[in-house]
């Protein structure tokens, strides 16, 4: 029994590993750059980086990294021209832990957007890191 539970466990962490793994190379592949809640503040406040939260609606009014843009992943091929003047500028893409916002990211490099940064950890990292949210 006991040899059961350690063998399950053991491979649960390890696809939990190959999935991250897989989700990393996919997006490196792609020419996204994954950054922590620090390097975004950075690329947000001395690179002019915009902001693209695409988590749903309740989540978004609960708390949101100040000045972001909603554009929630269901309705982000429909809406993404409304950031087509920002296909040159850094964009920061967040969701609540970074798949989502890995998913969005991928998507935007595909449509031409340059500079895209998946926020690692998503807003659970940046509330992690003390830093503030709007309402």
């Amino acid at each position: 029994m006991v040899n059961t539970v350690l063998f399950l466990s053991i491979g649960v962490l390890a696809a939990i590993l190959f999935m991250k793994f897989v989700a990393r190379r996919r997006l490196r592949r792609a020419g996204v750059r994954e950054v922590g809640a620090l390097e975004a503040l950075e690329l947000i406040n001395n690179r002019g980086a915009i902001v693209v939260d695409v988590r749903e609606s309740r989540e978004f009014h609960a708390g949101r990294i100040p000045n972001a843009r909603h554009l929630p992943l269901r309705h982000i091929a429909a809406r993404l021209r409304e950031l087509e003047k920002a296909k040159d500028r850094p964009v920061v893409v967040g969701c609540r832990s970074g798949r989502r916002s890995a998913t969005a990211s991928i998507f935007m490099r595909r449509k031409g957007f340059k500079q895209v940064y998946n926020l690692k950890g998503g807003l659970m990292a940046w509330r992690k890191a003390k830093l503030f949210l709007e309402r």
